[in-house]
C-alpha cells in the first residue's frame, strides 16, 4: 500500500513549550512490528519530534535536535487493542517545575503512568509547533521518513499555547463510556487546527480530508487519499468490526480490513466483534486467490478460533465451525458436502448469519446459494448450515473468519463489515442506515457495528 498521510509546512513558529494534541484512534495493527507515527514535525534526520506507537506497543513522545535528545518519554501502558476506538491526549507544558508534569499522556480521559525515558528539561522548546513541516500519519523529517500509522483517526485537534485536560475534548455518556464532544470549545492558537476527515472537496475547504475546520485555515495537504478507501463509516460513536490482528499471523493492512496469508499461515483472521443473537451481514472480496483453495465462514469462541489461532491452524475443521470453500463445497467439522458455485479472484462472497434461528447463508456476487432465503426465519430455506447453539453448556459466540486451506503463500481477501476498503459500485446500507455494501443487505439483517449490537446483539 502506498504511504497515506497529511502534511503541512508552518511558516512561523507557535508556542513550542505549551501545546495540546488530541485525537480519536483505532489502532488496527495490534502487537505491531515497526513504529506507527500519529503526529510529527521535522526538518532533518536529526531535527524532529514524533508522537508514535512504538514496536513494543507503548506510546512515546520523542524530540531530537543536532545537540541531542531533548525528550524521550513513554507510557507504561501498552496499546494493542485492535477492536475499539480510544481517545489519546498529549499534554505538553515544559514550563512546569515538576518534571512529571511537562509531558502527560491520557487515554479515554485517564492520566497514564510513564514507563521510563526522559522528560524534557524545564522551558525546553520542542520541535513540534516550530516553523517546519508537520505530518499526521507518518514521520516527517523534511520529507516522508516512514513509520506510517496503520489504523483509523477521527477528530484530530492541535491547540497552540494551550495545555488542556481531556475533558476539553471528551466526556462520559450515561453508560459511563468516554465519548467525543462533537464541537469542543477550545482556543486553537495561531498554529492550531482541527481535522474532521470529511473526505469530499479539497483540503482547503471544510470538506477535505486535510481541511482545518477550526477557522484558522491551517489546511494539510493529502498524499494517496481516496474518498472510498480512506473515508469510512467506522467512527468513535459507532465502532465497526475489522479483522482481529491479534488472532492471525496473516499480513493485515488497510485499516484491519485486508489480509494476506503466508506459507503455513492459513488463518486470514476472525472479526474483532462476535455475536450471540441478532441477524448479521458482511462481505468478503476475493482480491487474489492465487490458485489456492480457500474458505470463508464463521467460527466460535470455544473452538480452535481463539484457543489456537496462529500459524498452521485449520479453523474450518474445528468443532462447530462452518465454511464455504472456493470449490463450491461447504464444510463443517472437517466434513465436505456439495453446496454452491465455485468462486475466484474478483468475486464477492456475502455471509448472512441468523443467530436468532441459528441459520447461515452464503451468496456469490449477490446471489444466495442453494436458493437460500435469509429472511425465511426458522424454516431456514436454503440455509447452508444450522449452527450449534451451546457447547459444554455455554452459549457460543460466533465470529466471521476466512483462511486458505494450503501451506502455500498468498491468498488476499478484503473484509467488508459495512466499512469497506475496496471500491463499492452500488452502495447498500442496512435498515438502520449503517454500512456500505456492494449488494443489498437481506431484510432484517444488519452491519456488524456497536450501534447495531447494542440494539440487536448480545
Amino acid at each position: 500500500m502506498a504511504s497515506t498521510f497529511l502534511q503541512k509546512d508552518f511558516s512561523s513558529a507557535g508556542n513550542r513549550k505549551i501545546f495540546t494534541f488530541s485525537t480519536w484512534y483505532k489502532f488496527t495493527t495490534g502487537d505491531a512490528a515497526g513504529n506507527h507515527v500519529i503526529f510529527s514535525a521535522g526538518s532533518a534526520s536529526n531535527n524532529y519530534c514524533q508522537l508514535r506507537i512504538r514496536s513494543n506497543d507503548f506510546i512515546q513522545l520523542e524530540d531530537e535536535t543536532a545537540s541531542g535528545v531533548n525528550c524521550s518519554i513513554y507510557t507504561s501502558a501498552l496499546f494493542r487493542d485492535p477492536t475499539a476506538w480510544s481517545h489519546l491526549v498529549l499534554r505538553v507544558d515544559t514550563t512546569q517545575g515538576t518534571a512529571a508534569d511537562r509531558v502527560r499522556f491520557y487515554k479515554d480521559g485517564v492520566l497514564l503512568s510513564t514507563g521510563g525515558g526522559s522528560q524534557p528539561g524545564q522551558n525546553t522548546d520542542l520541535q513540534m509547533n516550530n516553523n517546519i513541516g508537520h505530518a499526521v500519519g507518518t514521520l516527517w523529517r523534511g520529507s516522508n521518513s516512514g513509520g506510517e500509522y496503520e489504523g483509523y483517526l477521527a477528530q484530530t485537534i492541535f491547540c497552540d499555547g494551550q495545555t488542556l485536560a481531556p475533558t476539553s475534548f471528551g466526556q462520559y455518556d450515561s453508560n459511563g463510556v468516554w465519548t467525543p464532544i462533537s464541537s469542543p470549545s477550545v482556543t486553537y492558537g495561531s498554529n492550531g487546527f482541527r481535522m474532521d476527515y470529511k473526505g469530499s472537496g479539497t483540503s482547503a475547504n471544510s470538506s477535505g480530508f486535510g481541511a482545518d475546520t477550526s477557522g484558522n485555515d491551517n489546511h494539510f495537504a493529502t498524499t494517496n487519499f481516496s474518498t472510498n478507501g480512506n473515508n469510512v463509516k467506522d467512527a468513535p460513536v459507532n465502532n465497526f468490526a475489522t479483522i482481529n490482528t491479534l488472532a492471525t499471523e496473516a499480513t493485515v493492512s488497510e485499516g484491519g480490513l485486508k489480509s494476506t496469508t503466508g506459507n503455513s499461515r492459513r488463518m486470514g483472521g476472525p472479526s474483532t466483534l462476535g455475536v450471540r443473537k441478532g441477524k448479521w451481514y458482511m462481505e468478503y472480496k476475493i482480491t487474489d486467490i492465487n490458485s489456492i483453495n480457500m474458505t470463508v465462514g464463521v467460527g466460535n469462541d470455544q473452538g480452535v478460533l481463539f484457543s489456537d489461532f496462529r500459524e498452521g491452524v485449520d479453523w474450518w475443521n474445528a468443532s462447530n465451525s462452518y465454511a464455504y470453500e472456493n470449490s463450491g463445497n461447504k464444510r463443517s467439522t472437517g466434513v465436505n458436502a456439495s453446496y454452491g458455485a465455485t468462486y475466484t479472484t474478483g468475486d464477492i462472497i456475502g455471509i448472512a448469519l441468523d443467530m436468532d434461528n441459528r441459520k447461515l447463508y452464503f451468496s456469490k456476487n449477490g446471489t444466495f446459494q442453494d436458493s437460500g432465503n435469509p429472511a425465511s426465519g426458522a424454516s431456514g430455506t436454503g440455509a447452508a448450515f444450522t449452527l450449534t447453539e451451546n457447547l459444554f453448556n455455554k452459549p457460543l459466540t460466533y465470529f466471521f473468519a476466512w483462511g486458505d486451506t494450503s501451506s502455500a503463500a498468498g491468498c488476499t481477501v478484503e473484509a467488508n463489515f459495512g466499512n469497506p476498503s475496496f471500491t463499492i459500485a452500488s452502495g447498500n446500507a442496512d435498515a438502520n442506515g449503517y454500512g456500505n455494501f456492494e449488494y443489498a443487505v437481506p431484510s432484517g439483517y444488519y452491519a456488524l457495528c456497536t450501534k447495531n449490537l447494542a440494539q440487536y446483539g448480545g
